[in-house]
């Protein structure tokens, strides 16, 4: 069975930096903003495991009150298994607690389907992050 707990920083870093930031040091996976008493941290926890993260900063939007979504990151071995789309109800339910209207990301390009098949929309041309390639910012209006 798989639960979502609220973590700290440090507890998802390993896996953020697994899964995202590979090749890099391990400091890269520590964003702006995780440190923040406002931002969130979530662990996917299997057997005692964590297998997914993301974290939810208050952010804003092109001028709007906002929550950002970022170091979203499921295990390989566990993808495809409804871990990212449970993490991704939890930061809905996050975002509204915070009072958001609107979720956005920078969202890798490999990932924009899964995103869109989720309610995300892309609002933007690509762009290069030079550590992790191409991505496109996207939002989810709640």
């Amino acid at each position: 069975m798989i639960t979502l707990e609220r973590v700290t920083a440090d507890q998802i870093l390993d896996l953020r930096h697994a899964v995202l930031l590979a090749g890099l040091s391990r400091e890269t996976a520590h964003f702006a903003g995780d440190d923040n008493e406002q931002t969130v941290h979530l662990a996917a926890i299997e057997n005692g495991k964590i297998i997914g993260c993301a974290t939810v900063l208050t952010n804003a939007f092109g001028g709007q009150p906002a929550c950002q979504l970022r170091g979203m990151a499921v295990h390989p071995a566990d993808q495809r298994r409804g871990v990212g789309r449970e993490l991704l109800e939890e930061v809905d339910r996050i975002a509204a607690e915070k009072g958001a209207k609107l979720l956005w990301a920078n969202c890798r390009k490999p990932a924009v389907p899964f995103y869109a098949k989720h309610g995300w929309s892309v609002v933007s041309d690509e762009f290069d992050v030079p550590t992790a390639g191409p991505h496109f910012k996207m939002i989810r209006k709640l």
